[in-house]
């Protein structure tokens, strides 16, 4: 995975767990990133000290320093960096607590399945190079607004429309993984007040590798916007639909009930089997199609962590089904 000037991402690793640093190091390097592993908290904040790392992954549970003090000390030293951090299903409330901290996403041990980790990483890639990019039009504004003498609402403007494509991702016009998980926790924190259910449905693209090495990678991006344009349609406000990373997509509706959740899931799910996407006969069911998972607020989980686990899991459900359906 290649980033600025074509080089090689690099992520460092933190876990004492051998087994386990040795596997999510062999599977990031043969998916392109240049990995560091380190077996203690200790060990990983000198290596990201020597060099730095856009990626870091750290456990929450670590003899010594843990993942949420490593968290810290490293975004102290560089705030964009964006950490990942693993943690088990009896510590999803922690994962929250790195979430509020800066954390940017987390992964659940043991992994269903490795693919998961891919799937982290590249999210998280993804997040990396819209940093790289921001950086470059501030550095850019910086030297117009020099040159040119910009008036200063001209400069407000460039500074919204640089907010704007901040939380907003590129390809689909949806809002992105950051700003979803900072509107999950805000509208959790809101709903325990006001005692209102909160509900989310991750939706995830079926045999999407195989769409785009059959079809090409731009009409896999042409599935990734008209997707969107049918999800976001029915989401009722104040309710938005994110593109979560990747081929997954998330809804935020504030307010739903979980059964009510679920026929919006079903209706987003029928749409999408029975649009004409181009190139959808290549796939299996000769459709495009989607597995979703529903997750409610308070009855699945009154954390985000706990919340969106629920969801994730409901996902790899529908796939077990046999693909094309909704869980939760």
């Amino acid at each position: 995975m290649t980033g600025a000037n074509d080089e090689k991402i690099r992520v460092l690793v933190a876990d004492d767990e051998d087994t386990l640093r040795a596997v999510i190091c062999e599977v990031l390097e043969d998916e392109g990133y240049e990995v560091t592993s380190a077996s203690s908290g200790e060990a990983a904040l000198e290596q990201f000290r020597k060099r730095h790392h856009p990626i870091v992954i750290a456990d929450i549970v670590m003899d010594g320093m843990n993942g949420l003090q490593l968290l810290e000390k490293i975004k102290a030293i560089d705030s964009d960096t964006v950490v990942l951090i693993m943690t088990s299903h009896g510590s999803l409330d922690t994962a929250t607590r790195a979430l509020r901290a800066g954390a940017y996403d987390f992964m659940i041990k043991p992994f269903e399945a490795l693919d998961v980790i891919s799937a982290t990483v590249s999210r998280a890639a993804e997040k990396v190079a819209m940093i790289w990019m921001n950086r470059r039009l501030t550095e850019d504004l910086i030297v117009k607004a020099s040159d040119l003498n910009l008036a200063n609402s001209a400069l407000v403007k460039l500074a919204d429309n640089l907010k704007d494509h901040a939380d907003k991702d590129g390809l689909t016009g949806l809002y992105n993984h950051r700003l979803f998980w900072d509107s999950l926790i805000r509208e959790i924190n809101t709903a325990k007040s006001d005692k209102k259910p909160i509900s989310i449905i991750f939706m995830d693209v079926d045999h999407f590798k195989q769409f785009n090495d059959t079809n090409g990678h731009l009409a896999g991006d042409e599935v990734l916007k008209r997707l969107a344009n049918l999800a976001r349609e029915r989401i009722p406000e104040p309710g938005f639909v994110a593109r979560y990373g990747g081929e997954e997509l998330v809804a935020l509706v504030p307010g739903m009930v979980k059964e009510t959740a679920q026929e919006l899931a079903e209706s987003i799910r029928v749409a999408v089997e029975s649009h004409p996407f181009p190139g959808r006969e290549t796939q299996p069911l000769g459709r495009v199609t989607l597995s979703l998972g529903v997750a409610t607020y308070p009855e699945d989980g009154e954390e985000p962590a706990i919340l969106v686990a629920h969801a994730d899991k409901a996902v790899y459900d529908a796939k077990d089904r046999g693909r094309n359906a909704v869980c939760g």
